[in-house]
């Protein structure tokens, strides 16, 4: 079993901690119009890009990864469908570096949450953690790539361009992260990160330039989200220009983020964790935590304590993310999958991630705790969101509403009310749909 089983620690004095009343409110976000037709789109752009020119019946393997792309189900199989229709034999393989537990079976079964299995694609899909050898970099670094993506006639690669976790550089995650780490498997993602930030900076660049040149590659499929989680752009895209799309992209991409409109929080409750959020579980430029040594952390918002309650079904147990939070709840904790967290964290060197914060024994004694430590001298200032990529609906203490509406921030806002909990101790006042 890889899930813990932690005991049930009651704080007494937490009972008369007092929870102030929330008011739910509606933010106004960038606004990139949505794509119309997403798989419509997709056989239009593969049909004018003029990339397709193997021969019919020609293996090509359709790389998608663990994120939780808008969408990205019904992508994928209008993909499939364009290669079939054009006689080639398509196959699905996952590029999702360590993700999946490091195991293929893990990763067919990433792939399954998000809607990709063999009967809703059409298609076999290939899972394999063994990699074809593309030589190494100057530096010695090894350059790794997919088997079974390596030995077919061609690869199409689907992924979305966005800001990484970690810091600012540019080219942070897009077609050519899913070259260098989603495709390069757990031995891809290990050189990538095993000597931190600059190999962020550096040594992905240099490996996906690496592939470029040796794997079979047709094309990519270049997604960009709006502040929604709504698809409001795609391109296909050569294999020679997987670099500069990433770069061009990735301006596009963060002007569409979603953002809290805070400076400081006293506290945050998260509804929701996981890999399809976000790749560090909480997106840092939500919670204003990166906490990599000689990173610095982003400037605002400043939040003194953070408490998460669930793990998204899709994160498979890999509750990555949990070492950024002051707390969570003891069913959350004890469903953790630890071998698949510990792989990610241990994988991507970003081991401060998978700390367990401290566990209660319910939310209604996290958000206790949360009130109790904040550091709140007066009334505290608090809000409550569904995910760090869920930021159109969310609540806040109704000293925060005055600031919000100053801003131009909110569209519409419901009255206070305080939270509810049922008998265990579960919050029922919930903004997840």
């Amino acid at each position: 079993m890889n899930s813990p089983v932690f005991p049930a620690i009651d704080l007494p004095h937490l009972a008369s901690v007092r929870i102030p009343d929330f008011i739910r409110l509606r933010l106004r976000q960038p606004d990139l119009p949505p794509l119309d037709d997403a798989p419509g789109m997709v056989a239009e752009q593969l049909s004018q890009s003029g990339l397709f020119t193997l021969p019919e019946r020609a293996e090509i393997a359709v790389a998608v990864g663990s994120r939780g792309i808008a969408q990205i189900d019904a992508v994928a199989r209008a993909a499939v469908d364009w290669l079939k229709g054009r006689g080639y034999l398509p196959f699905i393989v996952p590029g999702m570096g360590s993700h999946g537990g490091g195991t293929a079976e893990g990763q067919v079964g990433v792939l399954a949450a998000l809607g990709i299995t063999e009967a809703t694609m059409g298609c076999p899909i290939r899972a394999t953690m063994d990699t074809a050898d593309y030589g190494t970099l100057p530096d010695g670094t090894a350059c790794r790539f997919d088997a079974h993506a390596a030995g077919a006639d061609g690869v199409l690669v689907i992924n979305r361009i966005k800001a990484h976790t970690s810091f600012d550089r540019p080219i942070e995650s897009g077609l050519s992260k899913m070259l260098a780490v989603g495709l390069g498997k757990a031995e891809g993602a290990g050189q990538v990160h095993r000597v931190g930030p600059r190999g962020l900076a550096e040594t992905l660049p240099a490996l996906a330039r690496r592939i470029v040149e040796h794997a079979p590659l047709v094309a990519g499929i270049a997604l960009v989200e709006n502040a929604h989680k709504q698809l409001s752009h795609m391109e296909t895209v050569a294999p020679a220009a997987f670099g500069e799309t990433d770069a061009r992209l990735l301006a596009m991409a963060k002007g569409a983020m979603a953002r809290l409109p805070f400076d400081q929080l006293d506290g945050l409750i998260i509804e929701r964790l996981g890999k399809e959020i976000s790749g560090a579980g909480i997106d840092p430029a939500i919670s204003g935590r990166t906490d990599i040594r000689g990173v610095e952390n982003p400037a605002r918002p400043f939040i003194h304590k953070i408490a998460i309650l669930r793990l998204t079904d899709r994160t498979g147990g890999n509750g990555i993310g949990v070492g950024m939070a002051d707390f969570m709840p003891r069913c959350m904790a004890d469903a953790l999958d630890l071998k698949a967290m510990y792989m990610n964290a241990v994988t991507s060197t970003m081991t401060d991630k998978a700390y367990i914060p401290i566990v209660l024994p319910d939310d209604r004694a996290v958000i206790r705790a949360l009130v109790a430590t904040c550091w709140a001298e007066e009334a505290p200032r608090l809000c409550q969101i569904r995910s760090s990529a869920h930021l159109d609906e969310i609540a806040v203490t109704p000293n925060l509403l005055p600031e919000l509406q100053a801003q131009g921030d909110v569209i519409d806002h419901d009255a206070p009310a305080p939270l509810q909990f049922d008998g265990e101790g579960n919050l029922l006042t919930r903004l997840e749909r």
